[in-house]
């Protein structure tokens, strides 16, 4: 698991706790099979707003979904990326042109020069976590 120490965690600390509560999840659909199923579904537990964002845009855990992050037509604060990791760098450049204020790359997700700007670009930036793993941690 990519760890880059103190820095990491305390970006997800302040992801999770301060930096807002609407959660773009690319690539959730209704597939419960899925990981990001249930990722969606532990977000909500933990009073996240979800938004699906899947080429489908399905309503997925009672909320619409839309085709794309550019088309999302409120803010985001985290765009969390379920996307293979040579895809994820297209997304995350995205969340940072509909100014989300963190971008979050799932388990397995690694793109090191997306990260950098990602973070350049401002935006806190965490790769190959799980958000539902974390947020218990919290306490």
């Amino acid at each position: 698991m990519y760890d880059d120490g103190p820095g990491d965690r305390a970006a997800i600390r302040r992801i999770l706790t301060e930096l807002g509560d609407t959660w773009a999840i690319v690539g959730l659909s209704g597939n419960e099979r899925r990981a990001a199923y249930g990722v969606a579904e532990v977000l909500q537990r933990y009073g996240k707003r979800i938004v699906p964002v899947h080429p489908k845009a399905e309503t997925v855990h009672g909320e619409p979904g839309y085709p794309s992050l550019d088309a999302v037509p409120f803010g985001i604060d985290v765009v969390d990326v379920f996307v293979r990791s040579d895809l994820a760098g297209a997304v995350a450049d995205e969340a940072v042109a509909v100014g989300a204020r963190a971008v979050w790359f799932q388990l397995g997700v690694i793109d090191e020069a997306a990260g950098e700007r990602v973070r350049g670009a401002g935006l806190e930036m965490v790769m190959d976590r799980c958000p539902a793993i974390e947020i218990p941690r919290l306490g």
